[in-house]
């Protein structure tokens, strides 16, 4: 499979049309077709539905489109990391994952010094942040403690929060101060899709998964969770560090107690080459961390 055709099926994806697509590559459109009907036949897939407007993309050509943006991206980041001055540091830093303040600062402090250097953050869910670092397109990402010491390495950050409930101010629930493990198992909860961390929550209640009554889950909440409950859907189990300071005057946010405290890492792989920015980025974050 070639890079280039890669960037060509891209480039219909994008447009959604293949005269365009030809246009924004400079080539001739039957060129371009050609080169996608024999992509296709290469696979084995059909990857595009064909209207009479526009094209859209199959169950396998969305797949693709998702692994060539991720080559196409290692390559362009592999590319730039070789051919830059080796004296000079300068070019992308790819981290994944919910940035606490230290790293911020920290690429704040890097790009003071060297203004070649650049920074891209992504915000996915924890398996597709995890597997974009696994294959090399992210050089870091952000995780919760514990990290497997076998796979990564990492820093620990002083960046903590507790667990704890969001949920509308007229619940029975609100009246109280903190919430207990029994009222936990009178709630219908909204949690995180992560099977592990919904395991530690049942731990936490003294319970088995089974037990807790979950309504719904989710893997990444873009903007805030508020309107799930204002709407009544349930109880949304959360970190105080991901809501606003100031929450909507309808809701409120009740700790755990006993408290379960949550503690973050920066992480990166085990025995990965990084780049000298990326090296230089890491030696902010330690000196932040002084």
């Amino acid at each position: 499979m070639d890079i280039r055709v890669l960037r060509y099926f891209l480039a219909v994806a994008r447009e959604e049309n293949i005269t365009r697509a030809a246009q924004s590559l400079h080539i001739a459109q039957p060129s371009l077709s050609k080169q996608i009907l024999e992509l296709e036949a290469e696979l084995g897939k059909k990857l595009f539905i064909r209207g009479k407007r526009k094209v859209t993309l199959t169950e396998e050509g969305l797949f693709l489109r998702k692994r060539a943006e991720e080559i196409v991206k290692l390559l362009e980041k592999t590319e730039q990391e070789l051919t830059c001055n080796l004296t000079e540091l300068a070019g992308e830093i790819s981290i994944g994952g919910n940035t606490p303040d230290l790293v911020l600062q920290a690429a704040a402090s890097l790009r003071k010094q060297y203004s070649d250097i650049s920074f891209h953050f992504y915000i996915g869910d924890a398996t597709d942040v995890t597997e974009r670092l696994e294959h090399g397109s992210l050089d870091f990402a952000i995780f919760l403690e514990p990290i497997d010491p076998i796979k990564y390495e990492f820093l620990s950050l002083p960046t903590t929060s507790l667990w704890g409930i969001l949920m509308k101010k007229d619940s029975i629930f609100a009246k109280q101060s903190e919430i207990y493990p029994s009222d936990l198992l009178k709630m219908p909860l909204i949690l995180h899709r992560r099977i592990g961390l919904q395991q530690e929550i049942a731990h936490w209640a003294h319970t088995n998964l089974e037990q807790l009554n979950i309504v719904a889950t989710y893997n990444v909440v873009h903007g805030s969770p508020v309107s799930f409950v204002k709407n009544g859907l349930g109880y949304f189990l959360t970190t105080r560090d991901l809501l606003s300071p100031e929450l909507d005057s309808c809701v409120c946010f009740r700790p755990l107690k006993p408290s379960l405290p949550i503690r973050y890492a920066i992480v990166w792989k085990q025995h990965h080459i990084l780049s000298k920015a990326a090296k230089a980025f890491l030696e902010q974050v330690r000196l932040q961390l002084n």
